[in-house]
């Protein structure tokens, strides 16, 4: 490839801007972009994405729709760097007219370089300037096709600052690696988180809303009772903090869930999340809260502590504590430390004795006893963990399903007799115990902790034996024996159990099956329940989930 300097490009029609050029012999910085974080304005493919101009590979690369401008690809430093030379490794479809940008915070950008005269090959720029963020953006293509790059590579070093306020954890940055042995989806690095990528724009795209006003953002669940459910807020937390990196907007978003977090308060416990809210954003039902949701909401804000800090419009340290104090006050039964339906049952009542097994998020558990130092979160845990090992083998020996509740909790834990909350089938592995798999399997990557470790192994054990490894078979819920409920394929069913795989390192055919059944699966713009599973599933299959 050919080798050209800016100031050989000048001479070709370069667009004259207030940077400083200085010579190849002080431009000796390193590569500082290499399997950085990187976003682009599109893809050609989902085997084309942005992560392969970063992957060190010349024969792999990104494109870009085709026909279409502007388009653009940014990496993510991590941090702030002074940029002292971009190089740009073009595929035959180049950019003509293109910049090189950067910025401190992924939204306001400044110009280090400029050309209307791009003829591909190989661009080789000293530049000047600073910025946690580099992007190529171009205007006008050199063909018919898109923009294409084999390599995006930024040289520079680190200055020390903090890039604006940055993301301490950017998506895709794997700064948090897993327990020794987890599978992860055959395929590049890459190219999975930007599958995770596309697939949560396009959540984002059917389920983020602001609506109502008053500065609040609201995940709509157009598949429950009411439009706005405490559930799906803080899936919406746990999803924005984690894409942080990712999605620019991602702080922007999450500050608008704080706020209707805090405007939305529990009638019973204010520090807690009301848990249902109609078309006119009012709280209803009694305005009590939802322990599932609240659950959500806290792991969410203390990620967002570790993100961004808590120095900003909103103290996400101080609301996480409150919101966990407030868990263990009122949606924690205190003699069997297991968690109660809500804040709303209490000592007395017919519920008291009743958990839901989809709430049981042993991850969770450890953050918050990382976050506030009470050591009853860590007789929380064991108490849930001990009851998971315990129904597993009284309950459901050949299949380790759980139920969607138990009940009779102050004496012989049991799975529900019939419909005790919600339907028939509570006792089953239904609507709520289709997330286990994946709340379980959570806590086995990350921690690789030996009862989540056997709990996840069962699971999947059985589900790859039961479908004879297609992923296609699994239906949507079962009886604790393993007999099929109803036919069908379901995200909120099918998708958990990938997580589950990862624990096995004999699984790894079974678990690209279900990752590739998952990205060929069209998003359900109808149901925030399901798209939002598979979303989280596929954070964590890529390796991009991670404990605070």
């Amino acid at each position: 490839m050919r080798r050209r300097s800016a100031s050989l490009l000048g001479l070709a029609g370069l667009l004259a801007l207030p940077l400083t050029v200085m010579p190849r012999a002080e431009a000796a910085d390193g590569l500082v972009s290499g399997g950085k974080a990187v976003t682009a304005s599109s893809v050609e493919t989902s085997a084309l994405g942005p992560g392969l101009a970063v992957d060190g590979n010349t024969a792999t690369r990104w494109a870009s729709l085709e026909g279409i401008d502007p388009q653009w690809i940014r990496v993510d430093l991590g941090a702030n760097h002074a940029i002292s030379r971009v190089k740009l490794n073009w595929e035959a479809a180049y950019g003509k007219t293109y910049r090189i940008q950067t910025s401190a915070d992924g939204t306001n950008w400044t110009d280090v370089y400029s050309t209307s005269a791009g003829d591909g090959a190989t661009d080789d720029l000293t530049v000047s300037g600073s910025g946690r963020y580099v992007r190529m953006y171009g205007t006008g293509r050199g063909t018919a096709y898109g923009y294409s790059l084999w390599e995006f590579e930024v040289y520079g070093a680190p200055t020390g600052g903090g890039g604006g306020g940055g993301t301490a954890v950017p998506f895709g940055s794997h700064l948090k690696p897993y327990a020794a042995g987890m599978l992860k989806p055959s395929g590049t690095q890459a190219s999975n988180d930007q599958k995770v990528v596309d697939y949560y724009n396009r959540w984002k795209s059917a389920f983020v809303r602001q609506n109502c006003g008053n500065g609040w953002y609201q995940i709509i669940s157009p598949d429950a009772d009411h439009p706005y459910v405490a559930e799906a807020q803080g899936y919406g937390m746990v999803v924005t903090a984690t894409m942080a990196g990712a999605d620019p907007d991602a702080k922007k978003i999450f500050d608008g869930l704080v706020k209707w977090k805090i405007d939305h308060p529990s009638s019973i416990n204010p520090n807690l999340l009301a848990a249902e809210q109609d078309t006119a954003c009012r709280s209803v039902n009694g305005g009590d809260g939802a322990t599932d949701g609240d659950m959500d909401v806290a792991y969410g804000l203390l990620l967002a502590d570790k993100q961004w800090g808590s120095t900003g419009t909103y103290n996400y340290k101080d609301l996480a504590l409150k919101h966990i104090a407030a868990i263990k006050k009122d949606e924690l039964n205190p003699t069997t430390k297991l968690l109660k339906l809500g804040d709303w049952s209490s000592s007395g009542d017919q519920y008291y004795w009743i958990t839901r097994t989809s709430d049981w998020m042993v991850d969770h558990f450890r953050a918050f006893r990382t976050a506030s130092g009470d050591t009853t979160w860590d007789a929380v845990r064991t108490a849930h963990q001990n009851q998971i090992s315990r129904l597993q083998s009284t309950y459901a020996s050949g299949t380790g399903l759980l139920p969607d509740f138990v009940v009779d909790t102050n004496t012989t834990p049991k799975p529900a007799p019939g419909q005790v909350l919600e339907d028939p089938n509570d006792g089953a592995y239904w609507w709520n115990a289709c997330r286990t798999p994946w709340r379980i399997a959570d806590d086995a990557v990350t921690s690789g902790d030996a009862t989540s470790l056997a709990a996840a192994r069962k699971l999947n054990g059985w589900i790859k034996t039961k479908t004879g490894g297609d992923p296609n078979k699994i239906a949507i819920g079962y009886k604790l024996n393993g007999t099929q409920i109803s036919s069908g394929s379901e995200a909120a069913f099918f998708a958990p159990f990938a997580v589950a795989a990862m624990t096995d390192s004999g699984s790894q055919a079974w678990l690209d099956a279900l990752w590739n059944k998952m990205v060929a699966t069209p998003i359900d713009t109808s149901s925030y329940f399901s798209a939002s599973i598979q979303l989280q599933v596929m954070i964590t299959v890529s390796g991009n989930h991670w404990v605070p």
